[in-house]
């Protein structure tokens, strides 16, 4: 499990919460992937191009980058110096790419980088002076225009992402061999 940072309001209550939630679900998520080979965790096991290792991969990803707008604004999302609502063809293909495992890559390498990122959160959590500071969101079909979100609903987001994938986890897990990480 991650760890939090020693100051005391990361310990105990809404930051705490928060951390504990994050790593019970980042939990679930790396537990899929428990006794398998780098070979099995890039298997698509149903008609989805989603893969064990691309799941953990995406997740960190999506982390890393929402904890950077939670620093800096939505700039920090921007992929290529593009707002989504910009992307083409050619940038949806990179963004793909990080549901796959690439050749090279191992699934240690994958849940390590995975733990690099959750100790960073851990660690902006704890040194955020108020969970209230917020920025706009970046332009995107999927966000309401001129919306902003504060640090607490981007990680509220950060929660929900992991919970979800964690889910599409453990379906592809069963696909696989049978095996059920939450149930």
């Amino acid at each position: 499990m991650t760890t939090t940072t020693s100051p005391e309001h990361t310990r105990t209550g809404e930051r705490a919460d928060l951390l504990s939630t994050l790593a019970q679900h980042r939990f679930f998520l790396r537990n899929t992937t428990l006794g398998l080979t780098d070979e099995q965790v890039g298997l698509r096991t149903t008609v989805s191009e989603l893969c064990l290792g691309g799941l953990v991969k995406h997740v960190a990803l999506g982390e890393l980058k929402w904890v950077d707008f939670i620093l800096e604004g939505p700039s920090a999302m921007a992929s290529g110096g593009k707002d989504w609502a910009d992307w083409d063809e050619s940038d949806y293909a990179e963004y793909s790419a990080a549901f796959q495992m690439q050749p090279g890559e191992t699934l240690a390498g994958v849940l390590e980088e995975y733990e690099r990122v959750a100790r960073r959160t851990a660690e902006v959590v704890a040194s955020l002076p108020d969970l209230d500071v917020s920025h706009p969101l970046p332009r995107a079909p999927w966000f309401e225009p001129g919306a902003s979100w504060s640090a607490r609903r981007a990680l509220l987001h950060i929660v929900a992402e992991t919970a979800q994938h964690a889910g599409h986890a453990d379906i592809i897990r069963e696909a696989l061999d049978g095996a059920k990480s939450m149930g």
